[in-house]
């Protein structure tokens, strides 16, 4: 009875996951049981340092960022109002707009040049941070000033009777994000006073942005987009560069005179540092002295270059989250359907990165404090009486351009006609405000009213074959329903 009640007990705690399991192809596993924080204070600057280098060295790298980059944020993530009034909600637009125009501290490129800035820096080191403030010299002006990741160290812990300090982040005893702890200048400034250089500076949370991508509960600080493939691209390159040595040794070196009872004489040439230079046309012969003779050169190309290359590189281009074509630009082999296909998913991480990195994280709570300090300056009128109307808005990313746009265009109208989507769902998405191409729209009509203009654009003069209904003869066939461009 002992026998097989014990079986059963060994059946109950045996590991039914193969990857909880261990054994000999587990040897030597590598395993992480720290969280994400702790890996990144361990390692988060040698991690920053890399990327920062392999993107400025390596093509690929670089590409992968500006890739990035231009899908995610593009012209920029635009803001609509989304105020009950039109009146207030277009008075919101103009306003916010003109500020947003001059967001950036440090440079003219405004609120969206800032929003590239940041997300290139959140692919690159893993985060990027900025302080918000208003401009003394113009009242309701907010400023936005981007701080690089180095400036917020890891350093310094401290713990306090109600709050704590881990990797530059301040926590309160509920583990709230409470303020942040600035560097003034990069730790690297020269021009940085060294008495002030390490001291770090205490700045409200409400007063800065963080933009990261998380990835787990908890996580204080980001981590380079590049950590997963760091490695693979720095040995990607020491192959590159030994197999352009390697084609530069073949194409150089020919090969080498023997002369094994040392008694052939000089050779016709010129000798540098030992190597013999002999002029050679096509066609030519060689005249060698008695006793001596040539072996040819024949070193081995790495044959299989170009599968090996590519195989790694779509690895570099899966762990950054983008296609392969976008990393490399190359799109041998890609037709209409593959291509389709793969940018389809690769627009819902555009989607994601979007709606739940770069807006929460980044363009909400600048658009928030740009509302709010024009509010308190008077420049919105009525925003005391209902902030919040004031703080609604929609963010529109950019459009993604169409793989064919006439076949994604009549699918457009299709599922508009059908009632699966509005004009303003499929006008936000190639990232315009409907509002604004209607008001376009009617102004447009007027003027050819106006003028007595008759274009095949107007639907409402126009059959989509370009035909004007008055001018329809009862032979004419009569247009059908989906006649009528949307």
């Amino acid at each position: 009875m002992a026998a097989p009640l014990s079986r059963i007990v060994r059946r109950l705690f045996r590991r039914s996951l193969d990857a909880g399991g261990s054994g000999r192809r587990w040897s030597g596993a590598p395993v992480s049981g720290r969280s994400l924080t702790n890996e990144v204070i361990g390692a988060g600057r040698t991690i920053q340092a890399r990327a920062a280098h392999v993107v400025r060295n390596n093509a690929h790298a670089g590409a992968g960022v500006q890739g990035l980059v231009s899908n995610i944020v593009g012209p920029g993530i635009k803001p609509s109002s989304q105020h009950p009034d039109p009146a207030t909600r277009e008075r919101i637009n103009e306003v916010a707009g003109d500020l947003l125009d001059h967001l950036d501290y440090d440079g003219p490129g405004g609120f969206y040049g800032a929003q590239a800035m940041a997300c290139g820096q959140m692919v690159e080191v893993g985060e990027c941070f900025g302080q918000l403030f208003e401009d003394s010299d113009e009242p309701g002006l907010t400023r936005l000033r981007l701080i690089h990741a180095d400036q917020v160290p890891y350093e310094f812990p401290m713990i306090g009777p109600a709050s704590r300090v881990r990797a530059g982040v301040e926590l309160d005893d509920m583990g709230r994000v409470q303020a942040y702890h600035v560097l003034p200048r990069r730790p690297d400034d020269p021009t940085a006073p060294f008495v002030n250089a390490f001291t770090p500076v205490r700045i409200d949370a409400r007063d800065m942005v963080h933009l990261f991508l998380p990835q787990e509960p908890g996580q204080l600080r980001g981590v380079s987009w590049f950590a997963r493939v760091l490695l693979k691209l720095h040995e990607l390159d020491q192959l590159d560069d030994a197999t352009l040595v390697s084609a530069k040794a073949r194409a150089m070196i020919m090969g080498a005179i023997t002369d094994p009872e040392g008694n052939g004489g000089g050779m016709d040439g010129t000798q540098d540092g030992g190597v013999l230079t002999a002029g050679m046309e096509p066609g030519s012969l060689l005249n060698l002295p008695p006793g001596t003779g040539v072996d040819w050169f024949d070193p081995k190309a790495f044959e299989d270059y170009d599968a090996f290359t590519k195989a790694h590189l779509r690895a570099v281009a899966a762990g950054l989250g983008i296609p392969y074509e976008v990393l490399t630009g190359d799109l041998a082999g890609v037709n209409y359907s593959s291509i389709r296909a793969g940018l389809v998913e690769f627009r819902k991480r555009l989607e994601h990165w979007q709606h739940n990195v770069m807006v929460p994280r980044f363009c909400q709570p600048v658009w928030d404090r740009v509302v709010s300090t024009a509010g308190a300056a008077g420049l919105l009128p009525g925003y005391a009486d209902d902030p919040a109307a004031f703080h609604r808005v929609e963010w529109l990313p950019p459009r993604q351009e169409w793989v064919d746009p006439k076949k994604d265009a009549e699918a457009e109208i299709i599922a508009i006609r059908a009632g699966l989507k509005s004009r303003t769902q499929a006008i936000a998405e190639r990232g315009y405000d409907a509002e604004k191409i209607d008001a376009e729209l009617a102004a447009e009509r007027a003027r050819e009213a106006r003028l007595g203009l008759t274009v095949d654009t107007n639907p409402a003069v126009t059959t989509k074959a370009g035909l004007t209904p008055t001018l329809l003869t009862d032979e004419s066939p009569a247009p059908e329903a989906t006649d009528y461009a949307a």
